[in-house]
């Protein structure tokens, strides 16, 4: 990985800049510095460097805009569901860590993010599994997102399409759908409330557990237009099912820069765990250019509130102390040597793991939690009815180019 690091000199030959503005763009928050090998220099991540200096070519116009709006730049849709501030996610002007505190459950959360007021869509109960679905639905030996993603389809066939229907109507396809979902991804039949369902299924008669599950859920229910909630939107605007929204948002979940972080978390915890020195495991780790998966996020440089509040919850928990005491030195050693602290995916990993759980019930968890926040920008978007069809700035050959070199 050493290739990826250049020293600070390159970096200010791509980028065309003096050392004292390198280093301002450092503190600003724009540019990541490791310790080099003697410890005394500082080196930098090459593709973040060049990224860097892509988006300084393309000018300060609306070009510019446009080519940041989609990797956390400006924004590029107006909505009322989520807010993200330093202290973590507000849902409809509600902190969610207040939420947690208050005892909600993903439920009461889902009512807030779908703007429900009065009415409760999940007043009626979800109901058994159809029964050309059951066996599909029920089968655990299939991962938890392609059981949900196959299952899904089908129950769109049981339900009339929701496009034209009324919001009270939609508002239920969707209360449904939320419990289906987490049922399909646990492999059991639909129950509620949700978090007692994961709980009874992976550890029953645990409540210290079930309580941690509730609190992820509320926290983790939205986080704006995070990569799956954007293309669950984009397939709502074409007036799709909500069936449909739901499985393009797994789909975008199942992708390993995404969805895939709790996995990649759970995997440097136990690399850690098995080393002799877990402060050099992690320091050695960082300077040779790896990510350190589960710290770090870019709407939170002070530090991901959600996680925070996790922790707190877990330290207070029932856990293995031996396990716990491997958590926090991971966490003590990843503030070290990069200054990152956990963050969400960290937790949810945390979880599993000191409750003796693989790394696939971190995924579930986010799954069953994030489809409240994917529903609800759905419900959103199919209530403004307006198509998204972003427009692309094209950097390819030119056509005059591409007939020139036809011909030569």
């Amino acid at each position: 990985m050493d290739s990826d690091l250049i020293p600070a000199v390159e970096a200010c030959r791509l980028l065309g800049i003096s050392p004292a503005t390198l280093y301002a763009y450092v503190s600003r928050g724009l540019l990541e510095s490791r310790p080099g090998r003697d410890h005394r220099s500082r080196v930098y991540l090459r593709r973040e460097v060049e990224q860097l200096a892509q988006r300084k070519r393309l000018g300060r116009g609306p070009a510019r805009g446009a080519a940041q709006s989609l990797d956390r730049g400006l924004p590029v849709l107006e909505t009322r569901i989520s807010l993200i501030r330093p202290d973590g996610p507000y849902y409809r002007g509600r902190s969610a860590v207040a939420a947690v505190r208050a005892g909600a459950t993903l439920e009461d959360t889902a009512r807030l993010l779908w703007d429900c007021g009065s009415q409760d869509p999940f007043v009626e109960p979800p109901g058994d599994w159809p029964a050309r679905v059951a066996a599909l639905a029920l089968d655990a030996e299939l991962p938890p997102l392609a059981r949900a993603m196959a299952v899904i389809p089908l129950l769109a066939l049981q339900v009339p399409h929701s496009f034209r229907a009324d919001q009270a109507t939609r508002r239920a396809v969707a209360a449904t759908l939320l419990r289906q979902n987490a049922a399909l991804l646990v492999a059991s039949r639909p129950a509620g409330p949700v978090h007692r369902l994961l709980g009874q299924t992976w550890r029953p008669g645990d409540a210290a557990f079930a309580e941690l599950v509730r609190a992820a859920l509320v926290l983790c229910a939205d986080h704006e237009l995070n990569v799956s909630a954007f293309a669950a939107r984009v397939v709502a605007s074409t007036g799709a099912h909500l069936h449909a929204t739901v499985c393009a948002g797994l789909s975008a979940l199942s992708g390993p820069r995404h969805g895939g972080a709790a996995t990649r978390a759970y995997m440097l915890i136990e690399q850690a765990g098995q080393s002799r020195d877990i402060g050099r495991f992690i320091a050695t780790h960082w300077r040779q250019g790896e990510d350190l998966p589960g710290f770090g996020h870019a709407l939170y440089p002070d530090g991901d509130p959600r996680a925070a509040e996790l922790l707190s919850m877990l330290r207070a928990a029932p856990v293995d102390p031996a396990t716990m005491r491997l958590l926090d030195t991971v966490i003590d050693a990843a503030g070290q040597a990069s200054g990152r602290q956990p963050n969400i995916d960290f937790m949810l990993t945390a979880i599993c793991l000191a409750f003796g759980l693989p790394a696939t019930h971190a995924l579930a968890m986010f799954a069953t939690s994030r489809l409240a926040g994917w529903l609800a920008h759905a419900l959103e978007q199919q209530a403004q009815g307006r198509l998204i069809r972003p427009r692309a700035r094209y950097t390819g050959l030119q056509p005059e180019a591409a007939a020139a070199a036809a011909h030569d």
